[in-house]
């Protein structure tokens, strides 16, 4: 990566100053099944991620997000969240990409519902 574009650009991964400051002050933690790697300092006062590809908050897991926001002082590593028979697996955010959620009906659909209950206005003429 280009020296400017990791100096001003926090989406494309981490910037110079978080570089810095990972280097100098963080104590790895942990890594999650997308790569994103989880950092704290001494004490763990703070706590961060450094992305794996694209800076997108949704693909942070619920443990980890939990353990970022100090809900759990344990790390997911450590301490494992038991989770329910009917929890689904983790996603992002799919929204914008090929597969976002498109109910029956929506004009994104594959193949558009056709409406047999609504008839189009037309100007008389």
């Amino acid at each position: 990566m280009s020296l400017l574009t990791r100096i001003f650009t926090w989406w494309n991964g981490q910037t110079i100053g978080t570089w810095l400051f990972t280097r100098r002050s963080g104590q790895f933690v942990g890594e999650d099944g997308e790569g994103n790697r989880f950092y704290q300092t001494a004490g763990g006062v703070r706590r961060w991620v450094i992305f794996n590809g694209v800076t997108e908050a949704t693909r942070v897991a619920p443990d980890w997000h939990g353990w970022l926001h100090h809900t759990y002082d344990a790390p997911p590593t450590q301490t494992p969240i038991p989770h329910k028979s009917w929890e689904k697996p983790h996603l992002p955010n799919l929204t914008g990409t090929d597969a976002a959620h498109r109910p029956a009906g929506s004009m994104r659909a594959a193949t558009p519902a056709t409406r047999a209950d609504y008839d189009a206005w037309a100007p008389e003429g």
